[in-house]
């Protein structure tokens, strides 16, 4: 609902500055009628997918699992849509849906941070970008959240001149508008409470190599420490060594690979560097205190 809101209101708001109709926005679903929302929300809609309406613009919204979503009509009614000229764009999770639909090929893009790493899994080859929100040509992607404000802002200002849509985000006290290439999350020395350069430096090593996992002598060179120190300062700051810390940050990426994508349990443990399911599915029930195939259920 959140990213609902902040992809649609900016468009109400604009109407109501401008004293006339700039923008006619309608919701659409599956089915037509109203859709419930995860929370306490409930959004009507007009139309549903299929019928025959004229759109300069579609946003695909998606929440939980967006990269388990198959339904072949909605895929060939996104490309029809945009066979047509109509400019497409995905909040949230809905990215994964238009990546689905074969229609975010040779087109950067990006999508919020849960979902990346089991669409990375699937689909290799996409240009996925950490940033809040990516505008290619007639592709339009966002993180969802807040960040939808931003995207919305940008694509006013298009339009209507960066005053105005400057007065449409003071509207929403969005009084610091941000730029595409803004990073989803925060830091890591906000995320991990700590200001250490050869940490953070481990933390990005360690996160640019999941499914092929650097030793503690490769890690130790990129940082700039030795292998003893680089272990004090992760025990000091982090209360675990440095390869056990790593270890869990696996175990993270596996467990979010789990839950939002249909990927094998082999493969996700290829994905996460784990040299066999066995290794992987003991290493995982000792953290969680179930194996991968529980969590899965």
């Amino acid at each position: 609902m959140m990213s609902y809101a902040a992809a649609s209101e900016p468009f109400r708001a604009a109407n109501v500055l401008a004293g006339k109709t700039l923008y006619n926005v309608s919701n659409i679903s599956l089915f037509g009628g109203q859709v419930s929302s995860s929370g306490a929300g409930v959004v009507k809609t007009k139309a549903q997918i299929g019928e025959q309406i004229e759109f300069d613009l579609l946003l695909v919204l998606a929440g939980p699992e967006p990269t388990k979503f198959n339904d072949k009509r909605v895929f060939q009614w996104l490309r029809n849509l945009s066979r047509r000229g109509v400019k497409l764009g995905g909040v949230s999770g809905g990215p994964a849906i238009l990546v689905a639909a074969g229609l975010m090929n040779d087109y950067r893009m990006t999508i919020h941070w849960e979902h990346a790493p089991s669409l990375v899994e699937m689909s290799p080859n996409l240009k996925l970008e950490k940033s809040i929100f990516v505008i290619d040509r007639d592709r339009y992607t966002c993180a969802g959240g807040i960040a939808a404000l931003d995207m919305i802002h940008e694509l006013i200002a298009s339009h209507h001149g960066e005053e105005f849509a400057t007065s449409v985000s003071d509207w929403f006290m969005h009084t610091d508008v941000r730029a595409s290439g803004q990073p989803q999350r925060a830091g890591f020395v906000v995320r991990y409470g700590t200001t250490s350069a050869p940490i953070i430096r481990a933390i990005e090593a360690m996160e640019n190599h999941h499914g092929d996992p650097l030793d503690l002598p490769q890690l130790s060179k990129l940082t700039g420490v030795g292998p003893r120190q680089l272990n004090r300062l992760f025990r000091e700051k982090l209360k675990a060594g440095t390869m056990e810390f790593y270890r869990d940050l696996r175990l993270e990426k596996a467990k979010n690979l789990l839950s939002q994508s249909p990927l094998s349990i082999t493969e996700i443990a290829i994905a996460t560097g784990f040299c066999s399911s066995a290794h992987f599915a003991k290493t995982f029930r000792s953290k969680f205190g179930a194996p991968p195939s529980s969590f899965r259920k």
